[in-house]
């Protein structure tokens, strides 16, 4: 616990020092939700879906750090203190979940500025949801980023897996207002799952079918993909 809190403390200063990245790192949803959210005129469809989209865009890509820490030594190093190698994950992990909290409640900030009404029970649930869907997303991320030959395919990669989950998921538009054929491909998109149950809270439904099984999907995405991120950290060499 205590180098988990030291690994979060270190990067945490580190992204403080740039405290204008955070923003940055809700751009594009931010983007999606003042240009496009206002010509479907339904807040509370399109702040759910975009606060997903922004859990594959920031925590899916957060590998890129560990492509930057494992180029310039930095793992080498860290690997010769005494600090466990789950700690170097959770640490990292911690962080990432805490700047996409911040960056969400923007997000929410400015819908509400622009029209969104939803109940705080509704919101409060989703920011608690979003914690272990962006920690194992985050978590997968970085096992990706130790692969061999990452330094080159991570971007293309991770680009290539989360833009179709993205899409598929529906967090821009309802799949059900689409073709057949892609609602029903979008039923094997996990964050599908996650979207509804989203949209399901903010419009004041806590114990609706699509919450309870957007929730359990949420956990075993967290835990498989936390479990596949610290069985890396712990085969890797570095």
């Amino acid at each position: 616990m205590r180098a988990t809190w030291l690994i979060f403390r270190r990067y945490l200063r580190q992204t403080l020092r740039t405290k204008v990245g955070v923003v940055l790192g809700a751009l594009q949803p931010l983007l999606y939700l003042l240009f496009f959210a206002p010509l479907v005129d339904s807040w509370p469809v399109s702040v759910p879906g975009l606060l997903v989209q922004l859990v594959l865009l920031s925590a899916g890509l957060a590998g890129f750090g560990m492509v930057f820490d494992q180029r310039f030594g930095v793992l080498d190093r860290m690997r010769a203190t005494p600090a466990p190698r789950l700690a170097l994950l959770l640490g990292r992990v911690l962080r990432d979940v805490v700047v996409l909290l911040v960056q969400a409640v923007l997000i929410v900030l400015v819908g509400v500025a622009l029209g969104l009404r939803a109940p705080v029970a509704g919101v409060v649930l989703t920011l608690v949801l979003l914690v272990p869907l962006a920690g194992g997303v985050a978590a997968a991320s970085y096992a990706v980023a130790l692969r061999p030959g990452a330094s080159e395919l991570f971007a293309p990669l991770m680009s290539t897996v989360v833009v179709p989950l993205t899409l598929l998921s529906g967090a821009f538009l309802p799949m059900t207002s689409g073709p057949r054929w892609l609602d029903v491909l979008s039923h094997l998109d996990p964050f599908r799952y996650a979207v509804d149950a989203l949209r399901e809270l903010f419009a004041g439904h806590y114990t609706s079918g699509p919450v309870l099984l957007g929730t359990a999907l949420t956990l075993a995405i967290a835990a498989g993909a936390t479990a596949f991120g610290v069985r890396a950290f712990h085969s890797e060499p570095f």
